[in-house]
């Protein structure tokens, strides 16, 4: 079949084994699957290359409209596809193993896809192309019976089994009349191990219940039951879908290099944890009554950020490793022709000050919740707060990963100014030996310059940099923080002002006119424009911030998934797919809501506002 145009990024729905991830499009076609993990090598990628990428469509031959749902409190996709002549039911997932439970959830590394003809009779046709390594390699197709074949090529393979009946180029064509039902299941494994056998109807069929069944009771432990509770549950099943099982990670985003802007430079590969995100992750699960995930992505974090603080990095791999080179596939043409496409993500080697106070506050936040601080964790806690007083005066790269100049970012001020008063705050409850005094008089220098040079004195709100005028959404986090009351003035102007000069309907983007060091621009950030959500309820204007935050659901795809950004004049999302911080960003925003409908406060619009009040 001929590469037709590249559908949206919204038109994809995400699959998940809590390993790794598959996106499938509104016409039945897996264009991204990366078996084994996050960050492995796509077996199809048509995502990042129309024509050479791979895929994996099963649909009606026959013009035909489409439905499609996740069956209820599941990451299990139901496509319906309409024709003329009649009605086919695709259902799709990642195999979740039987014997998955709460502490353990194995993969089979199977897409497993059942059929079934409701109405009528039609033509149903199955394309396989499977291209490895990125597109880069095209493997041999080796057809063992009429329901079996194989596929070798590199360090990949897999086994293709389908009733449907199969072709010695992986196509098939086949009718079926109301009530026939037929299936086709890929199975990932390394070439010397792969095994080469047919699975009987009834073993796949159980294999598809046991994956509704580990959904559905996961699923049921949500304990949130405020308002928007189904973009709540939605969000926090993309969260699950993006966890890695074996360690208790969770990457920003299945994908890597979906644009910023079409046909733009700024595509980069987020299928990795950023510490950034672990005060907000902590917060969600625990708010949502997760716990065990909780858990694990702290000890994860305790593993990953073991060593001398001075080697932290902004990111990890879901295992924890630290070397992520960017590496740019200039054979690839890139998602609608946005090159360059990257592996990788340079900016695991920044210098990005904020991080120290993102991960203070979540040794604070996991104290809250009932975590024990031994020994070990404390002097690793006294560690990081003396390299953010070593180094808190110099300029960095910034929450916004900039590849430009450094500059004295003010949220990056800000963040160091937690990491001091959570350590404090630690202290007293734990009443560990440390520095207090010293720390004190840190944490007043720091608040001091941060008030003298990070405030616009003629409009009274927080700046973007020292020395700026300019403002950042970043600043929507200062109250969330705690470094200042929520109805302090210079919130109320920091708003104004963001309204004002970085919004379009409602949609915050992250800055304006700032040199970044890259070319092109980008869309409105969709967790900014939550942040705003939250800043509207911390000033009481409580109808104003549900109005926004429904505008903002309302431009979630027809499965409740949005990307990382979101174009409000072509009204598309852009960047990675589906983006854990988005998610992240409703689930707070939601609470924020919850919280305020008889008037008392929430215990947090983000994770680091619910520490620093308690």
């Amino acid at each position: 079949m001929e590469p037709g145009p590249y559908p949206p990024i919204s038109d994809y729905g995400l699959l998940s084994d809590c390993h790794s991830a598959a996106l499938v499009s509104r016409d039945g076609s897996v264009d991204w699957c990366c078996f084994d993990r996050f960050d492995a090598r796509p077996v199809f990628g048509r995502l990042l290359d129309r024509s050479r990428g791979g895929h994996f469509r099963i649909a009606p031959r026959a013009a035909h409209t489409t439905e499609r749902r996740y069956l209820p409190e599941t990451n299990v996709l139901e496509t319906r596809f309409e024709t003329d002549g009649g009605v086919l039911v695709l259902v799709d997932c990642l195999a979740v193993h039987e014997r998955a439970h709460r502490d353990a959830v194995d993969p089979y590394r199977q897409l497993i896809r059942l059929l079934r003809c409701d109405e009528g009779e039609l033509e149903v046709e199955l394309d396989f192309a499977p291209r490895f390594d990125y597109g880069l390699t095209t493997p041999a197709v080796r057809k063992l019976s009429e329901q079996l074949a194989l596929v070798v090529g590199g360090a990949d393979a897999l086994v293709l089994q389908s009733d449907l009946g199969i072709h010695g180029d992986g196509s098939a064509v086949r009718t079926l009349r109301a009530g026939d039902s037929a299936h086709a299941v890929v199975t990932y494994g390394r070439p010397h191990q792969v095994r080469a056998e047919l699975l009987s109807p009834g073993r796949v069929a159980r294999r598809v219940n046991a994956t509704l069944r580990f959904w559905r009771e996961w699923s049921s432990r949500c304990s949130y039951e405020g308002p928007y509770r189904d973009q709540v549950l939605r969000s926090a099943l993309v969260l699950k879908g993006l966890t890695n099982a074996p360690t208790g990670a969770l990457v920003a985003a299945p994908t890597t290099s979906l644009p910023e802007e079409i046909g733009g430079v700024r595509n980069w590969d987020y299928r990795y944890t950023w510490l950034r995100d672990s005060a907000f992750i902590l917060y969600a699960l625990n708010t949502l009554g997760y716990t065990d995930e909780a858990r694990a992505f702290i000890r994860w974090l305790e593993r990953t950020v073991a060593g001398r603080a001075e080697d932290l990095q902004v990111m990890y791999g879901v295992g924890g490793e630290r070397m992520l080179p960017e590496v740019e596939l200039t054979e690839l043409e890139g998602y609608r022709g946005s090159r360059p496409v990257r592996i990788g993500n340079a900016a695991a080697g920044q210098f990005q000050l904020d991080i120290y106070g993102e991960v203070v506050d979540t040794i604070w936040l996991y104290h809250r919740y009932g975590g024990k601080i031994g020994p070990t964790g404390w002097q690793q806690l006294i560690e990081l707060v003396d390299y953010v007083e070593q180094r808190w005066t110099e300029p960095d790269d910034g929450i916004w990963e900039v590849r430009g100049p450094r500059r004295h970012f003010v949220y990056s001020k800000v963040m160091a100014w937690v990491a001091v008063d959570r350590a404090i705050r630690l202290a007293r409850r734990l009443e560990r030996p440390c520095p207090l005094e010293r720390w004190k008089s840190l944490r007043r220098s720091m608040r001091a310059r941060i008030e003298s040079e990070g405030v616009d004195a003629a409009s009274g709100a927080f700046v973007q940099a020292f020395g700026s005028t300019a403002v950042d959404a970043s600043a929507l986090l200062i109250p969330e923080v705690g470094f200042v009351p929520r109805d302090d003035p210079r919130v109320r102007a920091t708003v104004d002002r963001i309204e004002r000069e970085l919004c379009r309907d409602g949609f915050v983007y992250r800055y304006r006119n700032t040199d970044d060091g890259l070319a092109g621009g980008e869309g409105a950030f969709l967790i900014c424009s939550f942040w705003l959500v939250d800043n509207l309820v911390f000033s009481g204007r409580r109808e104003r911030a549900r109005e926004l935050f429904e505008r903002l659901t309302a431009h979630a795809n027809d499965l409740g998934l949005m990307a990382e950004q979101f174009d409000p004049v072509a009204g598309t999302q852009l960047g990675n797919f589906p983006q854990a911080f988005s998610h992240m960003g409703l689930i707070n925003s939601a609470i924020q809501l919850a919280g305020s409908d008889d008037g008392t406060p929430a215990v947090a619009g983000g994770a680091v506002a619910g520490s620093a009040l308690a």
